[in-house]
C-alpha cells in the first residue's frame, strides 16, 4: 500500500535509475562509435628471437682488428665472493653459524649444513674461522673474520660537556654562636698515679 509520504520517494528513484541508464547507454555507443576499428581475425605477428651476439663479428664489423677484441672476463676467484662478517660457534648456538656476504650483497647468516649457493654449503666453523665445502662435502674454502684494530689516532675525541661552576655558599651566621665544647671520652680511664 503506497502512501502520499512514499510516493514522492519512488517517482524519485526511478527517475534516477531512467536517469542513470540513459547515461551509460550514451557512454557505451559513444565509446563504440569513436573506437578504430581492427579486424577480428588479423594475425599477431610473433615476437622476434634474438640469438647470441658474436663479439668478435661485432667487433670486425665495427673496424676493430681480432687481437683488439677482449674475451669475456674470467669469473672471479671463489676467495673474493665470500665476506665472513661474523661467527656464532659453540654448543649454545645450534652446531653454529656464520654471518656471510655473497657476491657484495648484503650479509645474510646461515646455519651449519645450510646453503650458500647452488652447490656450496656452510660446512662449519670454528673460533673465527668458517669452512665452505661443495654439496658433496668437500672443502672448498676457509673463510676468517678479519682482524680489527683500534686505531685512536682518526677518533675523534669524545666530548665531555662543561660542568657548571657554582658559586660558593657561605654559611648562615647565627646571633649568638655557641662556642664547641669538648667531647669527653668516656672510654678513658681514670689516670692513676703510681703508688
Amino acid at each position: 500500500m503506497l502512501t502520499s509520504a512514499s510516493t514522492p520517494w519512488i517517482v524519485r528513484g526511478a527517475t534516477f535509475a531512467l536517469w542513470a541508464l540513459a547515461a551509460g547507454s550514451v557512454a557505451y555507443w559513444g565509446l563504440k562509435l569513436t573506437a578504430t576499428s581492427r579486424p577480428v581475425n588479423a594475425p599477431v605477428a610473433a615476437p622476434r628471437q634474438v640469438g647470441p651476439v658474436d663479439a668478435v663479428a661485432l667487433g670486425r664489423l665495427l673496424g676493430s682488428s681480432p687481437a683488439a677484441v677482449a674475451a669475456a672476463p674470467p669469473p672471479p676467484a671463489l676467495a673474493s665472493r665470500f665476506q665472513l662478517l661474523g661467527v656464532a660457534a659453540g654448543e649454545s648456538s645450534g652446531g653454529g653459524g656464520a654471518v656471510i656476504a655473497v657476491d657484495g650483497k648484503p650479509p645474510r647468516s646461515y646455519r651449519v649444513g645450510s646453503l650458500l649457493e647452488e652447490g656450496l654449503v656452510l660446512q662449519s666453523v670454528h673460533g673465527r674461522q668458517a669452512v665452505i665445502a661443495s654439496s658433496d662435502g668437500r672443502p672448498v674454502l676457509t673463510l676468517e673474520l678479519p682482524v680489527q684494530r683500534l686505531d685512536t689516532s682518526s677518533r675523534p675525541a669524545p666530548m665531555v660537556a662543561p660542568q657548571p661552576v657554582m658559586p660558593p655558599v657561605a654559611p648562615p651566621q647565627m646571633a649568638n654562636p655557641v662556642p664547641p665544647q669538648p667531647i669527653a671520652d668516656p672510654v678513658q680511664a681514670p689516670s692513676a698515679a703510681p703508688r
